[in-house]
């Protein structure tokens, strides 16, 4: 039988990895979706317990100083991170776990779970990035060049993860993410790091000030 492992997901906002992850545990049944702790504000459609489990600052640090968190991180001024025991009761009841989580966060993963394997999600094009952040319709102008600038810091640690997949194809994507699970990684696409590549490029030509 297969071992059971972490397997982490990042990415910059606006890449598709939440909602690829979510899709991902639809498609491989023994994978489990952790739910993570934020002390983010609950958005228009969420709920607790099933997007996150939304908690106040106090408690939050109440839990760090508990050594609650496998990892923790916080990002755009919220903090998020990934409840010890839901990691280690999916994978005690032999499910796979997919962390839906930062460079930061899955960098403390590595550490404390050295078997977890780490796929970076990728946009095809910065064009394509700033497209998706404008078409949720959420942020300010200032919001959405942060993110642009915080994406390119984001994408220059893709060479620290196992893997990498580029949502150009929303379907293609996740059948490359099903393949990874699933221990078929060869079966997925292999153009991620020319695409990272190409990103960063980009990236350096451009201000998001």
């Amino acid at each position: 039988m297969r071992e059971h492992r972490v397997f982490i997901l990042s990415g910059p906002s606006g890449a598709g990895k939440t909602s690829l992850a979510q899709a991902l545990v639809q498609a491989v049944p023994e994978a489990l979706l952790s739910v993570s702790h934020t002390t983010r504000p609950r958005r228009p459609g969420e709920r607790d317990g099933h997007d996150y489990h939304f908690v106040d600052r106090r408690c939050f640090e109440r839990m760090i100083a508990q050594d609650s968190f496998l990892e923790h991180a916080e990002v755009f001024d919220h903090l998020y991170g990934t409840s010890r025991e839901v990691v280690a009761n999916g994978l005690a009841a032999g499910q796979h776990v997919v962390l839906d989580i930062d460079w930061q966060g899955a960098r403390q993963v590595r550490q404390r779970q050295a078997d977890a394997r780490s796929i970076f999600v990728l946009p095809p094009s910065l064009e394509e990035l700033e497209r998706r952040l404008r078409g949720r319709g959420q942020d300010e102008e200032a919001v959405i060049r942060r993110r642009m600038r915080d994406a390119v810091d984001e994408m220059r640690h893709f060479e620290e993860y196992d893997y990498l997949v580029v949502n150009d194809s929303y379907q293609a994507a996740l059948d490359d993410l099903v393949n990874i699970v699933a221990g078929h990684p060869e079966r997925a696409r292999a153009h991620g790091a020319e695409v990272a590549a190409r990103l960063l490029g980009d990236g350096a030509e451009r201000s998001y000030a």
